[in-house]
């Protein structure tokens, strides 16, 4: 069993604010991944007198501990649990029913001898590599279905946040678990996973350099660090050509790769 987790802030002037983690038990018998890409609120207040960074590292904390630990409970439970647990740490200091207050996209996997549980939240990405070579792609794609000129107002943004015919993050109501996307595969079917923040997805749905099992191959080839460095090389060029992409020329950018 491999795993290889890497994450790369997009700028060096702004604090990182993806979360990564893998856990894997001793006996060599599971394990799970969680992967946090947390929302970079614009300008203006959120009600939180909290980072981020704070945020995620809080909300992956107890995603991890909990999917690692509470095997009686379904992932979408574990998340509802973390973000009550989550929203408790500051709900005494915060307005956390603020549109804007701090959220986070989630990718998570967690697998044991017979099982492999997945959740996938907004844009963050997991893939599944089944024994013969082919990759499937779990995607929320809500986001993506909502008009782009639609996300460049802030207000109608704000709008469709966690909203019924929007899309849904990770704040601090732990019902959004029930809108996650999430399903189970026998064990058998998936030799190797992968979870990728939307800065390493770029690799596929930005610059279109391959598919989701193209994708795979360079993660095995190369390593989470070989998509990563793929990925930062495309921007360079990108921005040397005058291109803008999505109002960041880089971005916060992580992936885990586990085989099992």
């Amino acid at each position: 069993m491999r795993t290889e987790a890497v994450t790369l802030p997009g700028s060096p002037e702004r604090p990182n604010e993806d979360w990564v983690a893998a856990a894997l038990p001793a006996s060599g018998a599971g394990g799970t991944v969680v992967v946090l890409d947390g929302v970079t609120p614009p300008a203006g207040d959120t009600g939180c007198v909290h980072t981020v960074p704070w945020f995620t590292a809080r909300l992956g904390g107890a995603l991890t501990e909990l999917s690692a630990s509470r095997l009686d409970l379904t992932l979408p439970e574990i998340l509802a649990a973390a973000i009550r647990r989550t929203a408790d740490a500051h709900r005494n200091t915060c307005d956390l029913s603020h549109v804007r207050t701090p959220q986070a996209t989630v990718a998570m996997a967690r697998w044991d001898g017979t099982t492999v549980e997945h959740l996938v939240l907004s844009d963050a990405a997991l893939l599944l590599r089944s024994p013969d070579g082919s990759v499937r792609a779990v995607l929320d794609d809500r986001l993506d279905r909502v008009p782009k000129e639609v996300l460049r107002s802030l207000e109608a943004t704000d709008r469709l946040r966690n909203r019924e015919g929007g899309f849904f993050t990770a704040a601090a109501d732990p019902a959004v678990a029930a809108r996650a996307v999430t399903g189970t595969t026998p064990r058998a079917g998936v030799r190797a996973l992968a979870a990728l923040t939307d800065g390493a997805t770029r690799w596929v749905e930005l610059f279109g350099e391959g598919d989701w099992a193209d994708c795979f191959g360079v993660l095995d080839a190369e390593g989470a660090h070989g998509l990563l460095r793929r990925v930062r090389a495309l921007e360079a060029a990108a921005a040397e050509a005058g291109g803008v992409h999505r109002g960041k020329p880089h971005d916060d950018a992580t992936a885990v790769y586990a085989e099992l």
